[in-house]
C-alpha cells in the first residue's frame, strides 16, 4: 500500500501515513463499511410487488358481498340458493292448486251426503263443473307466468287516479290506481297498474328516471340498476324489505340481489 498524498510505502494496518500524516483511504472505507448497515442485494429474478389496491366495499360486480352496491345488475339471479327457493315456491303453488281444484266437487258431495238437500248426482255435476273452471283458471295462470319474460326498462312516468271497483251489481267502491309507465330497451311501452288494497311495489319502489329489470320468476320482481338510491332491497322469495347494506334476507336468509 502507498500513501495517496505523498506516495510513501505504508505498513499493514496503519491508519495514518508516517511521513505526511494523511489518513489511509482503505482504513476509512473499511471503518465506514462497519458503521453502515449492509445493503441487501436485490434479487434480479424477483418481480417487485405491485401496490395493493384498496378493497372495494360494494357488490355490484359480484366479487364482494358487503356494503353499498355499485351501479349494476346483480349476478345472483342464478344463485343456487335462489334457484332452489324458486323451485320450491313453484312446487308449493302447484300443490296448492291441486288441493284447491277438487274442493268444490268434494265439498258438494259431502254437503249432499250430510244434509240430504242435494242429490248426489247433482252435487257431482255442479262440483265437477266448478272444479273444472278452477282447473282452467289455474292452468291459465301457470301459462301466463311462463309466458312472461325478463325485460330492462327506464321509468318514464308515474301517476295515480281514482277509479271504481264493483262489489256487486248495485254497489261501486272508489279505489286508487297507481300507474308506473316504463320504456324497455327495445322501445316497447310497459304500464304497471297497481290497485289500492293490493301489493303496491313498483309505484313506491321505482321513481321516474330509474333504470330497472323485471324478473317475472321472483315474488318481488323489480331490481334497480343503481341500488344505492333504493329505499330497501326486497327479498326475491318472501318480499321482506331489507336495508341496502344487507347481504342476506333477515327473514329467510336468502342472498339479496346485490
Amino acid at each position: 500500500m502507498f500513501c495517496t498524498n505523498c506516495g510513501s510505502p505504508l505498513g499493514e494496518g496503519v491508519k495514518f501515513c508516517p511521513h505526511c500524516g494523511t489518513a489511509v483511504a482503505a482504513f476509512d472505507a473499511a471503518q465506514r463499511k462497519e458503521k453502515e448497515p449492509e445493503a441487501q442485494t436485490a434479487d434480479p429474478f424477483t418481480v417487485p410487488a405491485a401496490p395493493k389496491e384498496p378493497e372495494p366495499v360494494y357488490a355490484g360486480s359480484g366479487a364482494v358481498r358487503q356494503g353499498i352496491p355499485a351501479p349494476g345488475f346483480s349476478d345472483r339471479v342464478n344463485h343456487p340458493e335462489i334457484l332452489a327457493a324458486m323451485k320450491k315456491n313453484r312446487r308449493a303453488a302447484k300443490l296448492f292448486a291441486l288441493f284447491f281444484v277438487p274442493l268444490p266437487l268434494v265439498g258438494l258431495a259431502v254437503y249432499s251426503a250430510v244434509s240430504g238437500k242435494l242429490e248426489l248426482g247433482q252435487a257431482v255435476r255442479y262440483g265437477g263443473f266448478l272444479s273444472a273452471v278452477f282447473l282452467v283458471f289455474a292452468l291459465i295462470g301457470f301459462a301466463r307466468d311462463r309466458a312472461k319474460n325478463t325485460y330492462e326498462a327506464v321509468v318514464t312516468d308515474q301517476k295515480e287516479h281514482s277509479t271504481y271497483r264493483h262489489n256487486n251489481s248495485e254497489n261501486r267502491e272508489s279505489i286508487m290506481e297507481y300507474i308506473t309507465v316504463a320504456k324497455t330497451t327495445d322501445g316497447r311501452k310497459k304500464k304497471i297498474v297497481e290497485r289500492e288494497g293490493s301489493q303496491i311495489w313498483a309505484y313506491h319502489y321505482l321513481n321516474v328516471g330509474d333504470r330497472f329489470r323485471y324478473h317475472p320468476q321472483f315474488h318481488f320482481p323489480y331490481e334497480l340498476y343503481d341500488k344505492a338510491k333504493a329505499p330497501y332491497i326486497a327479498c326475491v322469495s318472501c318480499g321482506t324489505k331489507n336495508p341496502v347494506e344487507a347481504d342476506r334476507c333477515k327473514k329467510c336468509r336468502l342472498p339479496l340481489l346485490k
